[in-house]
Order: C-alpha cells, then sequence, then structure tokens
C-alpha cells in the first residue's frame, strides 16, 4: 500500500483541487450551501455520526466532483474519538466511490484525529496476496487535505507521523511468524535507529541473553531454534522531564512451550509480539517528531516452541535481578520474558516504566476489546498514563493490586510461581507477577491481550490495531513539556 500524503492548506475548502471534499453536519445546524441543506432536509444526509451522503458540485476547475455530508452529531459533544469515527466513515465511502483524493474541512483543534482516522482506516495488508483477474484497477484514496481558516498544520503533520507509525506496527503484527522472526524485529530497530541520530541500537543474542544472567528470558527462548533477540532502542532527545522506560512483549509465535495450547485459533499467536511491535514503531513516531525527552524502550523478542530442550514445568530459573521462579506452566512466558526486561530498564536508570503486553486471555474476559487493562504502583504515574490512553482514544481501565493477590504468585520451591494454581484473578495476579521487577520505580502495566487486534473501532475493523503507538507517543509528547 502506496503512503497517502497529507497536507494542511488555511483558505476556503471548496477551493479544493481534491475530486471529493468532506463536509461536516451537525445535529440542529443548516449548511451554508442550498443544494446541500436541500439533502438535510429531505432526510438524506443525517447528522449521526458515521452517517455519509453522497453529493455533486462543479469542481473550480470544471467539471463535478463528488461531495460527501458526514454526520458529527452534537457540536458540543465533538470529542477527538468522535473526529476518528467520522473520518473513518467518510474515507470508506470515498474509497467506496474511487476517490484518489480526499479533501477535510477542518475542525478546530481536531485536525489530527482527521488525519488519523483517515490514515488508519485506510489501512490493508496484502504483502502476500497474489494478483487475480477482476482486481480492481483503481487503486484507493492517494491524497488527504485539511482546509479551513482555522486549520492547524503541526496537528495534521504530527497525525500523519503517529497514524503512519501505527500502520507500520500493523504491518508487523499481520507478517507471519515464517517472517516476522526476532531477528526481523531486530532489523526493522535498525531501520528505525539508522534514520535518526537520535536513537542508538543494542542487540543481544542468545548467548548474551544467557551471560547477563537473563535466566527466564533465556528459560522460554531454549526451545526454539530460531535466534532470540533482546532490542534495545535508545532514544536521547532531550532531558525534559523523566527518563521513560517503554517495554514491549514480543512473543513473534506463541505454542505456549510444553504447556501446548489448543490447535484452534493458534495461527493468531504471532500476534503475541503486538506490545513490542507498538514500541518500536512509537520510538519512530518520538524520533520523527524530535520529542525533547530521553527513552530507554527494551523490546525482548523470541519464539516460544515445544522441543526436546525446552524449559519443563517445575524447572527453576533465575532472572536478572537475581529473583528464583518455579516456572509451573511454560504458556505462562510472557511474564517471564518481561521480568528480565524490566529489571534490564532498571539497569539503565528509567525512572518511569510502561510495559505493554498480550500478556492474559483473563483480560479479555474482563474487558473485552474496549479497555485494555492498567496496573500500576503509583497512582500519580497512573495518572498520567491513564490521561494518555483517554486522550488518544486508546481506552485503559485500571485493575488493582493487593498484598493477598502478591501472595498467590509466591512459589513453593522458589520466590516466585509463574503460574499459580486455580484461576483466581489471573490478569492481576500476571501484574503482581511483573510488580516484584520494578522495584520502587513508578510503573504501568497495560495488558493489550483484548485490544492488540480485532478490536473492531471503526478505524480499525479486523486485524491487526496497532494498540499503544498513539498512547506512547501521547506520554512521551507529555513528558517532553512537562
Amino acid at each position: 500500500m502506496s503512503p497517502i500524503t497529507v497536507s494542511a492548506r488555511a483558505g476556503a475548502p471548496h477551493e479544493t483541487a481534491a475530486d471529493t471534499r468532506v463536509v461536516a453536519l451537525f445535529e440542529g445546524e443548516a449548511l451554508e450551501d442550498s443544494a446541500l441543506q436541500a439533502l438535510v432536509e429531505s432526510g438524506e444526509a443525517k447528522p449521526a455520526l458515521k452517517k455519509v451522503a453522497l453529493a455533486h458540485e462543479d469542481a473550480p476547475r470544471g467539471g463535478s466532483r463528488r461531495v460527501l455530508v458526514a454526520g458529527l452529531g452534537k457540536r458540543d459533544e465533538l470529542d477527538a474519538e468522535k473526529a476518528r469515527v467520522a473520518a473513518a466513515a467518510a474515507a470508506g465511502r470515498a474509497k467506496e466511490l474511487g476517490a484518489k483524493s480526499l479533501c477535510w474541512a477542518g475542525l478546530p483543534g481536531l485536525d489530527a484525529p482527521l488525519v488519523e482516522g483517515t490514515l488508519l482506516s485506510l489501512y490493508s495488508f496484502d504483502r502476500f496476496k497474489s494478483k487475480q483477474d477482476g482486481d480492481d484497477e483503481r487503486g484507493g484514496v492517494e491524497s488527504l487535505e485539511i482546509a479551513g481558516e482555522r486549520v492547524d498544520e503541526e496537528g495534521a503533520a504530527r497525525g500523519r507521523v503517529v497514524a503512519t507509525a501505527q500502520n507500520a506496527a500493523r504491518d508487523l503484527q499481520n507478517l507471519p511468524a515464517n517472517v516476522a522472526t526476532p531477528d526481523f524485529l531486530a532489523g526493522r530497530a535498525q531501520e528505525i535507529a539508522d534514520g535518526h541520530e537520535t536513537l542508538e541500537l543494542e542487540t543481544l543474542d542468545r548467548e548474551e541473553i544467557a551471560a547477563r544472567g537473563m535466566g527466564a528470558f533465556a528459560a522460554v527462548a531454549q526451545g526454539s531454534y530460531v535466534e532470540p533477540r533482546l532490542i534495545v532502542l535508545r532514544y536521547r532527545g532531550g532531558e525534559a522531564g523523566p527518563h521513560l522506560g517503554f517495554v514491549g512483549k514480543a512473543v513473534t509465535f506463541d505454542t505456549g512451550g510444553i504447556s501446548l495450547k489448543p490447535g484452534a485459533k493458534m495461527s493468531e499467536m504471532k500476534f503475541d509480539m503486538s506490545g513490542g511491535a507498538a514500541v518500536l514503531e512509537a520510538m519512530s513516531a518520538i524520533a520523527t517528531l524530535h520529542l525533547p525527552v530521553t527513552i530507554t524502550a527494551v523490546v525482548p523478542a523470541t519464539e516460544n516452541m515445544p522441543s526436546g530442550r525446552s524449559v519443563k514445568p517445575g524447572d527453576i530459573v533465575t532472572a536478572l535481578n537475581g529473583t528464583t521462579i518455579e516456572i509451573n506452566n511454560t504458556d505462562a512466558e510472557g511474564r517471564l520474558i518481561l521480568a528480565d526486561s524490566l529489571a534490564y530498564a532498571l539497569e539503565q536508570g528509567v525512572e518511569r516504566i510502561v510495559d505493554l503486553a498480550t500478556l492474559t486471555g483473563a483480560i479479555i474476559v474482563a474487558l473485552g476489546s474496549t479497555h485494555a487493562g492498567l496496573f500500576s504502583n503509583d497512582d500519580a504515574w497512573y495518572g498520567e498514563v491513564e490521561a494518555a490512553c483517554t486522550a488518544t482514544g486508546e481506552l485503559g481501565w485500571r485493575l488493582p493490586l493487593h498484598p493477598e493477590y502478591a501472595d498467590l504468585v509466591k512459589g513453593k520451591y522458589a520466590d516466585l510461581d509463574n503460574a499459580p494454581e486455580g484461576r483466581k484473578a489471573s490478569s492481576i495476579t500476571a501484574a503482581e507477577f511483573l510488580k516484584a521487577f520494578v522495584g520502587d520505580v513508578p510503573w504501568v502495566h497495560v495488558d493489550i491481550a483484548g485490544t492488540a487486534w480485532d478490536g473492531g473501532r471503526p478505524y480499525i475493523g479486523k486485524g491487526a490495531s496497532g494498540f499503544g503507538v498513539r498512547t506512547l507517543v501521547e506520554l512521551a509528547e507529555r513528558a517532553g513539556a512537562a
């Protein structure tokens, strides 16, 4: 899919050269154009969100062009998320009509969400599809313009950067596991680092991971013949705010190991690297935006496979911080690789940590695909992360931590048990396990198992979502402005 160009122009939207322009329709408000208002009065154009009506008008340079009348509901209830949804509805209709260029009349303060909703909704992944007879030769939307008297050029540009990064994360997620190996992710990290002087990359291989004392990570990786990688991206864009640590789980394929998963839908376990994908591409966006912050991103990448050398239920390993762990279920591998990665991030001097992981199926039972689960050891830091989630529409909901939950992950033969018997508070006990590796550093764990794919948002739909990219960029931006 070719990149969609984005531009912003101060001036009348109807003067655009685009072949299709979008006019916003609010409940209880009339349109200035009498012909378009006639559509409203006839009931053909409706102000409800996601409603789109088609009209035509004379183009400034001759001929005619399409006009899409997009409903946005009540003006005083319009927010960034509704702007993304409306943009997605208009973009989908424009694509159906064979539009090549699209112009939105700017919405003050919401130009970035308009760009995000458009670019995210037009995303497609067809890299492995052969061209078939009868394929549509018209292509798709190639350009987007935001026009208006108070157009926000900087906001539109930011929206393009963030949406492009999120779509890049979706590409990584959607790739099959025989392509998106740990070494492939390390290669993508190298591409990102090579493009920015403010980024530097460190990668550790299997021997180096073991030599550093990352026994939990090494245990998960030992069953696979595919080489693991610890990917570390260091961004030094400035000294504003605290030194942030972003940690993203990247199990490029999760069979469950010796504790083998059922075969049904196991193909979806290529998505178990979604947290790592979001962290990598968020770092790309942050560097592109030149945000004045310091960030260390840590992405542990490995397969979790059954073989004659796999870790076994009952094995005991020692993590980087010296904590011993009973591995009583090899399918609870995400918390193992995150444990060493969180401890490694602390060694790098991070002062605030966020980790993203498709960690537990239980979070889907609890929250579905609307909210990610949030867990934290620090109320103030949680508040900042939750505010970033809300601002970006990547919603999170806090679940509790408590000493009684922490007791559940205490081991019988070692310090911790990675999979306590019974099924009490599974997402919470997973978070309590991770909490043992962050010390007193403010930390938020984001369980994205329900939001990483098939979330169903109008601008995402089915497949990979790239969830977390917008939140991490927003969080970095807020830290840089502090």
